[in-house]
């Protein structure tokens, strides 16, 4: 596939492929205002956390220019799967997942303007077989770009969820997020704080990007504030290593924390689809 080109589902003939609609009881969108803060790791630790609830979950890889979920998810020697011109999701940790990153070359850059980005995620989002869902996790590109845009105008968002780190740069971008999101009338989740701290084998806590930012900016921008979640060196080795469910199954501080988060964005996203179902009109007919 070329750097300036469109991507083309291979088995997909123009103007006869089947256009899909993503079926899903509540859609989570997962960004940020600046690249490495961790967005990519709440989306996928989500997504599996909800999937260890019973929910069923699929995971939609937006990040297009930066794709690191496959790495995350194992995905590597794993082949795309095309049937009647219909991206077959991977079935990975208990999720459905699709990725930009298995459809292009692994090392080539995506130089692509608006129009392209804005084609790539259409055809991610009408050209693949989800099925039913009850949540799908979207995770986009950092930033306020034209993916963002793409996903918000596509997709019935229930909420969104910005991730930030505790220093004031990063505060900074996350806010430009949240008011990205509100321009494009996309409810708001909360925020989640990541690289909180660091605790050292002797027990010591350390503030590498400083404390409470996120808290901070919650309040400041009068959203919920869903949690922090500290630096887990383990939590790098499992995902690096493509085993994220490795994360929920041990016994320990990291698991306990993954599950609070994952509860605290699931209570925000029930309140959102409930607020949503309220407002929505309704139609009384009369004898």
């Amino acid at each position: 596939m070329g750097e300036h080109r469109p991507i083309q589902i291979e088995g997909a003939q123009s103007g006869r492929v089947e256009r899909g609609a993503i079926r899903a009881s509540r859609i989570i969108a997962v960004g940020a205002g600046k690249g490495g803060v961790g967005k990519s790791t709440i989306a996928v630790t989500l997504a599996v956390g909800l999937a260890r609830m019973g929910r069923t979950v699929g995971l939609l890889d937006a990040d297009i220019y930066g794709p690191s979920i496959p790495t995350m998810l194992g995905l590597d020697n794993e082949e795309t799967n095309v049937v009647g011109g219909m991206l077959q999701p991977f079935a990975v940790h208990g999720v459905r997942a699709v990725t930009m990153g298995k459809l292009v070359e692994p090392e080539k850059a995506l130089i692509w303007r608006g129009p392209m980005a804005h084609g790539a995620c259409t055809q991610l989002i009408e050209q693949t077989c989800w099925g039913e869902l009850d949540d799908l996790i979207v995770d986009l590109p950092p930033g306020t770009g034209d993916v963002p845009l793409t996903i918000a105008q596509s997709l019935p968002i229930t909420g969104a969820i910005v991730v930030c780190t505790p220093q004031r740069v990063a505060m900074d971008d996350a806010k430009r997020a949240i008011s990205m999101f509100r321009t494009l009338r996309v409810p708001m989740l909360g925020v989640v704080e990541n690289m909180s701290g660091f605790m050292a084998p002797d027990g010591v806590v350390h503030d590498i990007f400083g404390t409470g930012g996120g808290e901070q900016l919650a309040q400041q921008m009068d959203v919920r504030f869903l949690g922090a979640l500290s630096i887990f060196p383990v939590l790098r080795e499992r995902l690096d290593a493509g085993d994220p469910t490795a994360c929920f199954t041990q016994e320990d501080t990291l698991c306990s924390a993954l599950n609070s988060l994952v509860a605290a964005v699931d209570a925000a996203a029930s309140d959102a689809a409930k607020q949503q179902a309220a407002e929505a009109p309704t139609i009384t007919m009369r004898d």
